[in-house]
C-alpha cells in the first residue's frame, strides 16, 4: 500500500503502535497501568502529538443528552481514544469498555493496547464499524 494515499487516522494509528511497542519492549510488563500511559504520553509528545491524559469524555444517551463522563486513558489529537491495560490478558469485558466509552462520547476511533503481558497486544476498533456489526 502506498502510505502517501494513506487516511491519516490510520496512519496516526501506525505511530501510535510503534511508539506503544518500543514503549513495551523497553519497559517490559510488570509495571502499573500508568507508568504505561506516562511513558507512551511523553514519547508520543516527543515526535509533535497532540497527547492528553485522562481527559473527561462526555457520555450520551441516544437522544443527546448528557449523563457524565468517563476518562479517558490517552486522547492522541484529539481523534483517538486510546484505552491502556496492564493484565495477564486481554478480557471481553475490556473490549465492551472501549466499545462503550466510543459508543458514548461518539468518538468513531479506540486503540486498546496491553502492556502486562509478555507480548504486547493492540488493537484498533471504528465506531461506525463495530455497529455495523451488531
Amino acid at each position: 500500500m502506498n502510505l502517501k494515499f494513506k487516511d491519516p487516522v490510520f496512519q496516526l494509528c501506525d505511530v501510535i503502535r510503534e511508539t506503544a511497542f518500543a514503549a513495551h519492549k523497553f519497559h517490559g510488563p510488570g509495571h502499573l497501568e500508568k507508568i504505561y500511559e506516562n511513558s507512551l504520553a511523553n514519547r508520543l509528545r516527543k515526535q509533535g502529538l497532540q497527547v492528553e491524559q485522562q481527559v473527561p469524555m462526555n457520555v450520551y444517551d441516544e437522544d443527546g443528552a448528557l449523563l457524565g463522563d468517563y476518562f479517558a486513558d490517552l486522547w492522541v489529537e484529539r481523534q483517538i481514544i486510546l484505552e491502556l491495560k496492564a493484565v495477564r490478558a486481554v478480557l471481553n469485558e475490556h473490549t465492551a469498555q472501549l466499545l462503550g466509552y466510543l459508543r458514548s462520547s461518539r468518538c468513531e476511533h479506540g486503540l486498546l493496547l496491553n502492556f502486562g503481558a509478555g507480548r504486547f497486544y493492540i488493537r484498533k476498533f471504528v465506531l461506525s464499524e463495530a455497529m455495523a456489526a451488531l
